[in-house]
């Protein structure tokens, strides 16, 4: 097999994205050894968490005495991600982070809170990310954060049960879509995996921004508030919520509830990143290779599109101490060299904005292939509603989603609830 360089098959991925960061400082180092804090998600069950570990370890044993990086477990993805957001408020950013670029975190690109690695990316560094991602991660000549990893969410399902419900393939139309989801349902199977709970609803808000795409197409987030797409996308919302296309408990329920229900064999369907593909891959195997990927049914007069951004973003702490800056510089250079990316890549399934090759013995896993292809397919990419919309508008989807199931309010009130929470109207 031809040495093959993965982050040029997903080079169409994401060429169009919309990203953002971070910050802090330090007191000043002298002959001692360098202590450098990372509040992480990438612990315990997550999929990355023992490479990551590996790596960090790594890069302490060769730098022991003048470089340590200790990783602060943080488990609870929205807990981890409010955490960060009080703390850049505050101007007080980890020395090392993870943040998800957004209109409300691109903020953080001025002033002196965030690290910036401009110089350092002008050089050899620079040539080992894909060039569109770093692109998106350059706000006004500064590049304030490093993009790590890619967030794409094709719609996941399960073959083994839709052959048990008499579906010979995912369905193009709405109409394929609905019908598929009555033999879902008298077969005993639950559609749909739905949640409003989190902080953003993630697998809804991920439904829901395929259909606006839909509806919408590639300039639908240009258009705003009053293009049409966005209350089309919510009946269509709504109808996932209604007559037992998801579960019962998607009202209030988390990541975890909603991804669980998927692995159990419970929901046919289920959105997700690449991210995924370890933990299934450990937890479910069943399911895992009973696993396929689609473009969501054509709904509106676009077919063929997906939902894809910067998921991940690197950010460090601005720092006036030349030693402490260095030492960051090391880590990041380490942590995102093309080999430790490989491992990252392979271990977990992630996509990352990080170029490296693929030796004849390395294999990619299945569903990550299933990943690539389907970028490599798609007919334009659109970002999700947390990468477009402030964080206020995030925070209301679960209760505009859920007014418009429990309260039967109408696509029309739900968008009204959406619009009156953006701080930008």
């Amino acid at each position: 097999m031809k040495a093959k360089t993965v982050c040029g098959m997903i080079l169409a991925v994401l060429l169009v994205c919309s990203v953002f960061p971070a910050f802090g400082g330090g007191a000043r180092e002298a002959d001692r050894e360098i202590v450098l804090t990372w509040p992480c998600i990438w612990v315990g069950q997550d999929s990355k968490a023992d490479t990551i570990e590996e790596i960090v370890n790594e890069f302490n044993e060769m730098h022991a005495g003048e470089i340590k990086v200790v990783i602060e477990p943080q488990p609870d993805y929205d807990g981890y991600e409010d955490t960060i957001r009080t703390r850049l408020a505050a101007r007080q950013a980890p020395d090392i982070f993870t943040f998800k670029l957004s209109p409300t975190t691109a903020a953080y690109y001025s002033g002196d809170l965030l690290m910036d690695f401009s110089d350092e990316l002008a050089g050899s560094w620079g040539e080992t990310f894909n060039q569109g991602n770093l692109d998106a991660s350059t706000i006004n000549g500064q590049a304030k954060s490093l993009p790590y990893e890619i967030g794409f969410t094709p719609v996941w399902y399960n073959t083994e049960l839709f052959d048990e419900a008499g579906i010979d393939e995912f369905p193009r139309t709405m109409d394929e879509f609905w019908d598929a989801c009555d033999k879902l349902k008298a077969a005993g199977i639950v559609p749909t995996s739905q949640m409003t709970g989190g902080t953003n609803s993630w697998t809804s808000m991920l439904w829901y921004t395929h259909f606006l795409g839909s509806y919408g197409g590639p300039g639908v987030w240009e258009e705003g508030w009053d293009s049409p797409a966005f209350e089309q996308a919510a009946a269509v919302l709504k109808q996932l919520y209604s007559d037992g296309n998801t579960t019962r408990d998607a009202i209030g329920a988390d990541a975890g509830v909603s991804g669980g229900h998927y692995q159990a064999g419970r929901t046919a369907m289920f959105i997700n990143g690449a991210w995924y593909i370890g933990n299934i891959r450990e937890n479910s195997p069943e399911v895992y290779r009973a696993t396929k990927l689609a473009p969501a049914p054509q709904a509106g007069d676009y077919y063929g599109h997906q939902v894809g951004w910067l998921h991940t973003n690197l950010g460090a702490a601005h720092t006036d101490d030349p030693a402490r800056r260095e030492a960051v510089i090391k880590f990041m250079q380490y942590l995102t060299a093309p080999e430790q990316a490989k491992r990252v890549s392979l271990a977990a399934g992630s996509l990352l904005a990080v170029e490296f090759e693929l030796a004849e013995e390395d294999e990619l896993d299945p569903l990550q292939a299933m990943f690539i292809e389907a970028g490599i397919q798609a007919e334009f990419l659109i970002d999700h509603v947390e990468a477009s919309m402030p964080v206020d508008v995030v925070y209301e989807l679960g209760q505009a989603i859920g007014a418009m199931v429990l309260e039967d309010r109408s696509p029309a009130e739900f968008v009204q609830m959406l619009r009156a929470a953006d701080p930008r109207e």
